[in-house]
């Protein structure tokens, strides 16, 4: 039976940089030949949601939302869209972080779709923040001497949210690889503003929880932490704050390694694709994984 793999991901009408990294992600892992056909859909953009399904052939659908944190896209918008009548968010079984997988029938395409959690909480993620930090700062080491900042969006509107950042930061903390590691936010306590408060260490890395770079990548967060007074004069990497190198690595999403935690949702949810999991982290530059795993 031939299968397919269906990326979601939000997209948007006002930055036309916001599917890049869905589509670059999707490139990676269809030249490794893993699935007969691997297509990218969006909220925002064309396809959408509610064509996915009829863009493949494929009986056998392996669907994996290109989100941070499980919610209202996750459990309400997608299965929607999707036509996944059977679904019930209660199916993942999870406390925010733990979201796995549901097979479910679409009920108007009669495929069988294996509907995975969103990317931004599986464990992979924290290996993709890791080599966020090698990259931005060139140096495959990086670790000691380094405090490191994971950055969320936070609303009170979503618990969740939140969420995936501080699971994120603890799981990377508990390396032991950075002196310090701190989750920051946007909206909420405590926030990326006062990045600097939060460090004794005089190098600290600074990576986005954000699948693309946008408004808030590009524009608020580098005004927000005092990397410049006009985002549109640009920064320096590393730039000097309060005393601190700020080592700025924008959206985490952008990073090439994302392409292996799709794989990893996908291989949760019964797909053999063991093969191309490795393949894709030999050539991001990430063959042993961070975290172990």
């Amino acid at each position: 039976m031939e299968e397919a793999l269906v990326i979601a991901a939000h997209g948007s009408h006002l930055n036309a940089e916001s599917s890049t990294p869905t589509f670059s992600h999707a490139d990676t892992i269809r030249a490794t030949g893993a699935f007969d056909e691997v297509r990218e859909v969006f909220w925002k953009e064309e396809p959408s949601f509610r064509e996915g399904l009829r863009t493949v052939d494929a009986e056998e659908v392996y669907l994996v939302p290109l989100f941070i944190s499980e919610g209202y896209f996750t459990e309400q918008v997608i299965p929607r869209e999707f036509r996944l009548d059977e679904w019930d968010p209660e199916m993942w079984d999870s406390d925010g972080t733990s979201a796995t997988h549901a097979t479910l029938t679409a009920d108007d395409t009669g495929q069988t779709v294996h509907y995975c959690g969103p990317v931004g909480t599986h464990d992979s993620m924290s290996d993709v923040i890791v080599q966020r930090a090698k990259s931005v700062t060139d140096d495959p080491d990086v670790g000691e001497g380094f405090g490191l900042a994971v950055v969320g969006h936070g609303t009170e509107r979503n618990e969740n949210s939140a969420k995936a950042i501080e699971y994120h930061a603890q799981r990377i903390g508990e390396m032991d690889r950075f002196d310090e590691v701190q989750a920051l936010f946007m909206d909420e306590d405590p926030e990326v503003d006062d990045v600097t408060d939060y460090f004794e260490s005089e190098d600290v890395v600074v990576v986005p929880l954000f699948i693309a770079d946008g408004y808030h990548t590009q524009e608020d967060i580098p005004e927000d932490m005092g990397l410049t007074d006009d985002y549109r004069t640009g920064w320096d990497t590393p730039e000097t704050v309060d005393g601190h190198d700020i080592w700025y690595a924008g959206a985490v999403g952008t990073e090439p390694l994302m392409a292996d935690v799709v794989l990893e949702r996908a291989a949760d949810a019964g797909a053999d694709v063991s093969g191309a999991i490795e393949q894709v982290r030999e050539e991001t530059g990430n063959g042993n994984p961070a975290t172990g795993d």
